[in-house]
């Protein structure tokens, strides 16, 4: 059988099992769809040669539980802040506006948008932290400032 037949039985035959298992520790619907497709994604990549059933079985189990732990280690060091609690930390009441618009934007955006003007890192340094070429800082910080415009206009 090749793998993507092999792959497409085990999201059929375990799914529903690892989203039980799943859903237990992490109570969040969006992580466990993620913690899900993960355990498949890693079962693609690493290809494990399995004995049986069983086996196959208990290394999903013990794959997608483990990435549910590494999800709740990362929520418990990087909790998230509401965008009212942020807010409330911003004193000039006009920031408040652009702070939600911000938040509003693609993560690719909003990321250089955020290290280029409130951090005040240039393109060169947000492309080397980023990972990135400069102009492909430059074209996120466009297409940022033009959908914050879009957002003015419509507000």
């Amino acid at each position: 059988m090749d793998m993507e037949q092999e792959l497409r039985e085990a999201v059929m035959k375990y799914s529903d099992m690892l989203y039980r298992i799943c859903i237990v520790m992490l109570c969040n619907e969006q992580d466990v769809q993620d913690a899900i497709q993960d355990t498949f994604c890693r079962y693609l990549e690493k290809r494990p040669d399995f004995r049986d059933e069983e086996h196959r079985k208990a290394w999903l189990i013990r794959v997608a539980t483990n990435i549910c732990r590494d999800m709740m280690r990362f929520r418990i060091r990087h909790p998230k802040v509401s965008i009212d609690g942020l807010e409330d930390k911003i004193v000039i009441p006009e920031q408040k506006e652009t702070l939600r618009e911000l938040l509003e934007l693609p993560v690719k955006q909003k990321t250089v948008i955020y290290l280029y003007y409130v951090e005040g890192y240039h393109i060169r340094e947000i492309a080397d932290i980023l990972g990135i070429t400069e102009g492909a800082v430059k074209m996120r910080l466009r297409r940022g400032k033009e959908q914050m415009r879009l957002l003015w206009k419509e507000g």
